[in-house]
């Protein structure tokens, strides 16, 4: 395996409460997948884990090397949590077709977050002699 790209996210948690409190489901219901948004809503401080979840997403497509094109939407990305917590991520639609074509294996994210920010890193990982875009 070799890392295929890798990319890194921050935002304030405050930013994303106010997105939240001004477009309310629309806003949550565009990024986030049924699954996220019942394991953030079942945390204490739920807005720092809808941030994490943000964060990761804009972490992914930056190691996917791809940003915001069109056929890729927030919801094609679903991150998820290993019994152990460790966050996990799987892919569908648009994003899953590139990650296939760019023959990426798997992707690596870490996600933290406190009051204020949150942050993620992305690793995207490929066979050796897969070739990028």
């Amino acid at each position: 395996m070799n890392i295929a790209g890798i990319g890194t996210d921050i935002v304030e948690v405050l930013r994303i409460a106010q997105m939240i409190e001004r477009h309310g489901e629309l806003f949550i219901g565009r990024v986030y997948t049924e699954h996220e948004i019942d394991y953030c809503r079942r945390r204490r401080a739920s807005t720092q884990h809808f941030a994490g979840r943000w964060a990761a997403k804009e972490a992914i497509l930056k190691a996917l090397g791809t940003g915001w094109i069109r056929g890729i939407s927030w919801r094609d990305m679903e991150v998820r949590n290993e019994s152990g917590g460790k966050p996990t991520v799987a892919f569908r639609g648009g994003a899953r077709d590139v990650i296939e074509r760019k023959g990426i294996h798997d992707v690596i994210i870490s996600i933290s977050h406190c009051r204020s920010h949150a942050t993620a890193l992305a690793i995207a990982l490929g066979a050796e002699n897969s070739e990028a875009d």
